[in-house]
């Protein structure tokens, strides 16, 4: 198998490591981390690089690439503290649109590209262990349509979304892959309410409430009551996506840890030439390269069709969850005092692996679903 990259492949890589080089600043992403909106012009950087078109076909304004690219791109910037809601509104948001009616991809795909559009997946909720068969949030049948009442926890960009992607149960009880349908709802429609938080990483999110939310029935995506495939589909590509932004992070604190223990000095040597701090340091390089390699195998399965994709993403968020754990409790505690301090970087590369862990299901739940690749 071919594991070097495509010509268009190195180039998205190239121009996101020139990005993160000139962006990347710890000073800045704390400062980002005040509940504020959206830098358009970080945004609006974004596509005129081409990034918010990589997954489109052509036809609306993208690139025609996939998943592999878009994971290429993700890891890449995952090196770096970037605060952009690439993976609410392309990934998520625009793997809805890539299955929705034609006339739906027409309105809203040009607009995403073009980053006019910013969208978000409300899926979680509160007091319910994540999986899509857990949805409660009722839709309940209304006059040409639905009509949503319930709450989505720790949407992703709900706060500065434009148009949300709305899992809800329109029959059944919680528990069953039946009864679930996706729907799009504007996030000013009448009957929304947005609080607005951040999450511990710093990304933007909010809970969402509605109340009488009515969502026509052209709104759907996919057949009324038969929306799991769709968004198992679209999750999948997701935890993949989030898995890759953190590979990237991953990275970097293998590199800041092995490079302060070259220049730390205790007892008048560096730190790194204790025999002690090398068998973990190398224990982090084990978990970092098993976390890639699982990126690798689960991205090219996923690209293929491959029978046992689920099962490969589901096992890449699991061993992130876990081995990714243990590469941030490492370089933190071979920091020292400093690993815990706002004014480093690893503090806060720590806390967007730790977020990620838990969004969508941390690695436990990762593991359930992938022994019923659900």
């Amino acid at each position: 198998m071919n594991f070097q990259m495509s010509e268009e492949q190195q180039m998205l890589a190239d121009s996101a490591r020139n990005f993160v080089r000139d962006h990347s600043d710890v000073e800045k992403h704390r400062q980002n981390k005040k509940l504020a909106p959206l830098d358009q012009t970080t945004w609006q950087q974004f596509a005129e690089l081409g990034w918010l078109a990589v997954p489109f076909d052509e036809k609306h304004g993208g690139l025609g690439l996939g998943v592999t690219e878009t994971m290429v791109l993700l890891e890449t910037l995952g090196e770096g503290l970037i605060m952009a809601p690439y993976i609410a509104s392309v990934v998520f948001g625009g793997g809805f649109l890539r299955r929705a009616p034609a006339t739906v991809q027409d309105e809203h795909i040009p607009a995403l590209v073009e980053g006019r559009l910013q969208m978000a997946f409300a899926a979680e909720e509160y007091e319910r262990v994540f999986s899509l068969a857990n949805t409660a949030l009722r839709a309940e049948p209304g006059d040409n349509g639905l009509v949503l009442n319930g709450t989505k926890a720790c949407v992703l960009n709900g706060d500065q979304a434009d148009l949300l992607v709305v899992l809800a149960r329109s029959a059944g009880e919680p528990g069953v892959t039946d009864g679930l349908s996706l729907m799009l709802v504007p996030a000013d429609a009448p009957g929304v309410e947005r609080l607005a938080h951040r999450t511990v990483d710093g990304r933007q999110g909010a809970e969402i409430r509605f109340r009488d939310v009515h969502v026509p029935a052209d709104a759907l995506i996919g057949d009324l009551h038969r929306g799991h495939d769709v968004a198992r589909a679209v999750l999948q590509e997701g935890l993949l996506a989030i898995s890759a932004e953190c590979v990237g992070s991953l990275s970097v604190l293998l590199d800041q840890t092995v490079e302060y223990s070259k220049t730390r000095k205790q007892f008048g040597v560096p730190i790194g030439s204790f025999q002690t701090l090398q068998h973990r340091m190398v224990d982090m390089f084990i978990h970092m390269e098993q976390t890639r390699s699982l990126l690798l195998a689960a991205t090219l399965k996923y690209a293929a069709g491959h029978a046992d994709a689920a099962s490969a993403v589901h096992a890449l968020k699991a061993q992130l969850g876990r081995g990714g754990r243990r590469i941030v409790q490492e370089a933190i505690q071979i920091h020292g005092g400093m690993g815990m301090t706002d004014e480093l970087g690893v503090g806060h590369y720590a806390k967007r692996v730790t977020a990620a862990d838990g969004m969508f299901g941390n690695a436990d739940r990762q593991l359930m679903a992938m022994a019923g690749a659900s």
